[in-house]
């Protein structure tokens, strides 16, 4: 299997295409890329040291390739602050608060434990765009890259202090209230899968006013009991245990704690999507301004924004394309519809923990004036679409061949609204469907949304029928 490089960094299967060997060319090629950036902005010189912050999640290979990178930035000349376990929204804040040069986060987010990661980020402490990645791959490609002489090898300090720094940051958060949320009483559970947010997330909710939780996999092992993606078809076990605790809800994130779900009290999703659409008309009620998602996310957030009389844009998938169009349009609130949260008020990144302190204010605020109603009537506030997500594997995902693959797909529908920004985007009048190369597994995803999930499975199998109809057609020629 080869490697997976995108804005979403550097993903592989530890042993097979992530080794030893890659893991120290990536590095080195790291340095050499932030040595080239900080001559860029005017930060560079030969007693001028390259900062940069790294961060890991719980897996049980992330120990061992933070102290390989780690060491390899020392020595290509680099002062590396190694923070730990952490999520990534934690070392993206980091990042930036330490004025660091860059940062390197050891995480493969929602892939299987057998999957570790390179995700890159700039001085600012946002993720590479395309172009960055472009120039670093064009450095990666090269034969040999600079090492630091015996008297320049950089540091490697450590520290745990921004779990606290991040959670203080977000309970000073103006419209955030504490003793409002704990007024509730709520008894919340609480599903890290044993990734980086098995302290924060508790640790959060505590500061937040929960007082009573209810923990499942949170001890921090990295061994995940479950796919760790936090969608449906994964969260059997979850929501049976949500349905035995008798919480008001349910809150869950990835290994790498930047998608939030959340599970209503009657075991019901309350729906990724909708984790961003609740916290955009709770935070548009507090700061109009344009709102950014991706082509795959539910146009129920357009909705929202029409109520609220501001702009909905969407953006490749991919937080850097998010946070980049963001930036263009002056967006307040953004995000991705796989329960990534992006709040520009705290950093440009999809933050869970953001999310989660947004979402149950939010919900907070309702509840204070609807007789204390249940999340699952929260829920029937906000516009009502289904979606259905499929991906096929086609074994080669080969550039020339998609193209061709979206421009077949494409002709069988000549009424619809045609966008080739991501893959292939067709817009109906009552439904949509996206198909595109996935930026982390080596799969073709095929989103729909359509009023019922019927409509919304219908149009994905119809989908899926086109790509196997061209597959057999052409595909191996």
């Amino acid at each position: 299997m080869s490697l997976m490089i995108s804005v979403s960094g550097i993903r592989g299967v530890v042993g097979e295409s992530l080794t030893p060997q890659n893991l120290t060319a990536f590095a080195s090629a790291f340095a050499a890329w932030i040595r080239r950036s900080m001559t860029m902005r005017g930060r560079s010189g030969e007693r001028v040291r390259p900062r940069i912050v790294i961060g890991r999640d719980t897996r049980p290979t992330g120990k061992q390739i933070a102290g390989l990178v780690g060491n390899v930035l020392a020595l290509s000349g680099c002062d590396v602050l190694d923070i730990g376990i952490a999520s990534t929204p934690t070392v993206e804040m980091a990042t930036a608060a330490e004025q660091a040069d860059g940062g390197l986060i050891i995480t493969a987010s929602h892939n299987p434990v057998e999957w570790n990661a390179l995700k890159m980020l700039n001085h600012r402490g946002e993720f590479l765009d395309a172009a960055e990645v472009e120039e670093f791959m064009a450095i990666a490609g090269g034969e040999s890259f600079p090492a630091a002489a015996w008297n320049a090898v950089g540091s490697i300090s450590r520290s745990t202090g921004y779990d606290n720094i991040h959670i203080d940051t977000i309970i000073a958060l103006p419209f955030i209230d504490p003793r409002a949320i704990a007024a509730q009483n709520y008894r919340v559970l609480i599903d890290c899968v044993e990734g980086a947010g098995y302290a924060i997330v508790p640790e959060l909710c505590g500061r937040l006013g929960i007082g009573d939780l209810v923990l499942a996999a949170c001890t921090g092992t990295g061994l995940f009991p479950r796919n760790p993606e936090p969608v449906e078809e994964n969260l059997g076990a979850t929501i049976d245990l949500m349905r035995r605790s008798g919480c008001d809800f349910g809150l869950i994130v990835d290994p790498d704690v930047d998608r939030l779900a959340v599970i209503s009290e009657d075991g019901s999703l309350f729906g990724e999507e909708y984790s961003l659409v609740a916290c955009a008309d709770f935070y548009l009620g507090i700061n109009k301004g344009p709102v950014v998602n991706n082509l795959s996310s539910s146009r129920a957030l357009a909705d929202i924004a029409r109520l609220h009389g501001v702009p909905c844009y969407s953006a490749k998938v991919g937080e850097a394309n998010v946070t980049a169009m963001m930036k263009e349009v002056g967006a307040t609130i953004g995000g991705e519809g796989n329960g990534g949260i992006i709040l520009p008020e705290l950093h440009y990144g999809r933050d869970a923990l953001a999310g989660i302190a947004l979402f149950v204010q939010a919900f907070t605020n309702w509840r204070s004036v609807n007789e204390k109603g249940k999340l699952s009537q929260f829920r029937r506030q906000f516009p009502d679409y289904v979606m259905a997500k499929e991906k096929i594997r086609l074994g080669s995902l080969d550039a020339g061949k998609l193209d061709a693959m979206f421009r077949s797909v494409a002709a069988e529908y000549p009424d619809a609204s045609v966008s080739r920004l991501d893959g292939l985007k067709l817009d109906f009048d009552g439904c949509w469907a996206h198909l595109r190369a996935s930026n982390t597994e080596p799969i073709v995803r095929i989103y729909t949304e359509a009023p019922t999930r019927q409509d919304a499975e219908r149009l994905a199998a119809e989908m899926m029928l086109h790509i196997e109809k061209h597959v057999s057609a052409s595909w191996s020629r």
